[in-house]
């Protein structure tokens, strides 16, 4: 192991740690604008894959493709989580022989 890669993986593994603890302190209010803000950095990332791709070297057009396909699925899955979490706010509507319609 050289030490330029020691280094980058002691960058992972402090970002992984610091990611954890910052994500674990948001409350419950702040998680969806959170999750929509995190897709539109996923889009981002997807967009540069698809511009990386034109520019690889022999395998980088196969990277690429698993890069735009994971990223892909990632945005998908988090504009399903985050419309998912905005219903859980919305006013359920009861049916009629709940409200008391009953005759006198």
């Amino acid at each position: 192991m050289t030490v330029q890669l020691l280094i980058e993986l002691t960058v992972v593994v402090l970002a992984i740690f610091v990611g954890f603890e910052v994500i674990s302190k948001v409350p419950t209010t702040l998680h969806t604008p959170l999750m929509s803000a995190t897709n539109a950095i996923h889009g981002i990332v997807v967009v540069g894959a698809i511009l990386v791709s034109g520019a690889a070297a022999p395998l980088g057009p196969i990277v690429s493709v698993v890069i735009v396909t994971l990223a892909t699925i990632n945005v998908v899955g988090g504009f399903a989580v985050t419309e998912r979490m905005l219903k859980m706010f919305k006013p359920r509507v009861r049916p009629n022989a709940d409200r008391g319609t009953e005759k006198k």
